[in-house]
């Protein structure tokens, strides 16, 4: 059985949409963020920075998202979730997730952190303008790249789809700009059952927690 750690919206849902799609077991133990129980030592025991997404599976225990998806895919997905390797088209793959990870999270990230998740001391006003400016660059290349239709690669759905509808979903919640090509793919991936599935499973859990606090 594996076991999720995390929120219902954050990274976590990667996770949660990619177990979904693999139609395999799973549970979901909901971190309330706004009571610090990510900084708790029960959990900082299993990722010693307090971030989530985590998850456990007989004993082993792992952290990063993409790198969890991966893993899932790799384990579990009998290779429908992941292009065949050495390929070219494994290597555009790796290009998406490099992309969506290193450009156009870390955008979206840096005014996550001068909001709400560094020390109040730490916050910079001055820096969401400067992350906006870096989302709406990479955001533009991406548009340039995405296709009209399908997903990334095509007919093949992947982990690198979970990864940038999540992001666009971020994105959306931020209140930026998504030019019309990636919110029409953004808008074809909500439609996916797995990631209402994981929804469905996952926001129940965190409101009976948070209605019992």
């Amino acid at each position: 059985m594996i076991t999720l750690h995390g929120t219902p919206r954050s990274r976590a849902l990667r996770v949660s949409w990619m177990l979904e799609e693999l139609g395999i077991e799973w549970q979901f133990r909901f971190l309330n963020f706004a009571k610090g129980e990510n900084r708790s030592a029960e959990f900082l025991a299993l990722n010693p920075s307090g971030k989530m997404p985590v998850i456990e599976e007989d004993g082993f225990v792992m952290t990063e998202s993409a790198a969890i998806v991966q893993y899932l895919a790799e384990k579990y997905g009998h290779d429908k979730f992941l292009p065949a390797r050495g390929t070219q088209q494994s290597a555009i793959y790796h290009q998406w997730v490099s992309f969506i990870i290193c450009e156009l999270e870390q955008a979206l990230w840096s005014m996550g952190k001068h909001r709400f998740a560094l020390p109040e001391e730490q916050r910079l006003a001055e820096m969401l303008p400067v992350a906006k400016w870096e989302f709406d660059k990479a955001a533009a290349l991406a548009e340039n790249q995405v296709p009209e239709s399908g997903y990334l690669l095509g007919e093949q759905f992947t982990t690198a789809d979970i990864l940038l509808t999540h992001t666009l979903m971020w994105a959306t919640a931020f209140d930026q700009t998504i030019p019309p090509k990636l919110t029409a793919y953004r808008d074809r991936l909500l439609t996916r059952a797995a990631l209402q599935s994981a929804l469905a499973k996952t926001e129940p859990v965190a409101k009976a927690a948070q209605e019992q606090a």
